[in-house]
């Protein structure tokens, strides 16, 4: 049951970054190989010019990266979070003589729900990203 539960946050998890990169990276990851071209292309720049130049071309990818990261990491903070709570519990029932089927059983059903919640929760933290991203420019 937690398995499966698992496996739902993280298909929609993946479901929702590869929407986000088709969306709105994909077309950030041109715009900067455009602009790292055109720095290029200035016949009259230094070394150093041209190589400033291409580095604030990167700046909105990297911050876009950046802010994918932070979220995909906090969401991964909460569930671990809640994972680890259904352990401490499973932990003071078996330490608190509850047979060790029962409390296995619990813990199962205790992952399952951490992840049901998460699951409703990855619509937000998509819509988090969206927003991050679309204020780069």
């Amino acid at each position: 049951m937690a398995e499966a539960a698992q496996g739902r946050v993280q298909a929609a998890v993946e479901s929702a970054v590869q929407g986000l990169e088709r969306e709105r990276i994909r077309a950030m990851q041109g715009a900067m190989f455009r602009c790292s071209a055109r720095c290029c292309e200035d016949g009259s720049a230094s070394m150093q010019e041209v190589q400033r130049c291409i580095e604030r071309c990167h700046q909105p990818l990297a911050q876009a990266q950046a802010i994918v990261t932070a979220e995909l990491e906090h969401f991964q903070d909460r569930l671990s979070r809640c994972s680890l709570q259904c352990r401490d519990q499973a932990k003071d029932a078996l330490d608190s003589g509850g047979s060790e089927p029962k409390v296995r059983g619990q813990l199962d059903a205790c992952l399952a729900s951490c992840g049901e919640q998460h699951l409703r929760l990855v619509p937000l933290m998509a819509r988090k990203m969206r927003d991050g991203l679309a204020a780069i420019q």
